[in-house]
């Protein structure tokens, strides 16, 4: 009986692993949390914490196909630090990068359709010629970064995704954490962001940093997906 309890209790802890995932429902300005789906459009995997895995799945974008979520938008200054924050450490081996798209009007009823993205900050892996590979976005619990100084003023989407790429060596096992914000951007320059990209359609799951075997042999050289950042 001892032993069968035992293996029920390891199975459901297996159980608990796999479905321990996370989200990032939190947007940070200036240091300060805003709140849970406050500035953040609510994801489908509010509960579920389940990720994306399709990269061409509509989900990529924003992850609000079966909440139809929208948020408060809030107000920042460019040159100014916003982040994102997760509701636990971000455990997951793996890379970020946060994207954003200027709204054509009110940020509030725009889907961030067509190529419209440009990349403004990201955590690659490092690598060192194939001896060992780490993940400075691993164990993480917020992601901030510096809004361009120079991004012409406006309401936009910004979007954060953390790959985790422990299972990421057969395609389709990369799992993306995702999360959309609303902000409207004061004091902007007249900057011209770009490369532009759709999302979906950045990614073809194909990219050399997603589907990759962390493990071994251990990767000489690391590319981040997506296009260059953007600074401003």
């Amino acid at each position: 009986m001892f032993l069968k309890n035992l293996a029920v209790l390891g199975a459901l802890s297996l159980v608990t692993l796999v479905q321990a995932h996370y989200t990032l429902p939190d947007l940070l300005i200036g240091g300060t949390n805003t709140g849970d789906w406050v500035n953040i459009r609510k994801t489908n995997n509010f509960d579920s914490q389940a990720p994306v895995t399709d990269v061409t799945s509509q989900d990529l974008r924003c992850y609000t196909s079966e909440t139809g979520a929208t948020a408060s938008t809030a107000t920042v200054a460019a040159g100014s630090q916003i982040g994102f924050q997760a509701d636990q450490s971000m455990y997951h081996q793996g890379v970020v990068n946060v994207y954003m798209a200027k709204a054509p009007g009110n940020v509030s009823t725009w889907d961030g359709s067509g190529a419209v993205w440009f990349k403004v900050y990201q955590i690659p892996a490092v690598t060192d010629g194939g001896t060992s590979i780490s993940f400075p976005g691993t164990n993480i619990q917020t992601v901030t970064f510096t809004v361009p100084k120079n991004l012409p003023s406006g309401q936009y989407l910004v979007r954060v995704e953390q790959i985790a790429l422990h299972v990421a060596s057969t395609f389709g096992g990369a799992q993306f954490y995702i999360s959309c914000a609303q902000i409207n951007v004061t004091g902007g320059g007249s900057g011209t962001p770009g490369p532009l990209v759709a999302i979906p359609g950045v990614y073809t799951g194909n990219e050399p940093g997603i589907l990759i075997n962390i493990y071994y042999p251990i990767p000489a050289t690391y590319t981040q997906p997506g296009p260059a950042v953007w600074s401003g």
